[in-house]
């Protein structure tokens, strides 16, 4: 692997667990809310929330296979 290709998957990788973080927040920011749109909000973030999760799984996982070997 080259540097680039280093600095980039580095830079996808940030991108995409501060998106998780920041759908979180905003999450647990709409289920505390007790309006009928604020519901809504909560379950549709799952949308997103799901598949950056398992990025992060993904991450950590390789991540520490990386330290293993």
């Amino acid at each position: 692997m080259t540097v680039t290709t280093v600095a980039v998957a580095s830079s996808l990788a940030l991108i995409a667990v501060m998106t998780l973080f920041t759908l979180l927040v905003q999450k647990e920011v709409a289920a505390t809310a007790r309006e009928r749109w604020a519901r809504a909000l909560d379950r549709s973030l799952n949308i997103g929330i799901i598949p950056l999760l398992l990025a992060f799984l993904t991450l950590v996982a390789l991540r520490i296979a990386e330290l293993i070997k």
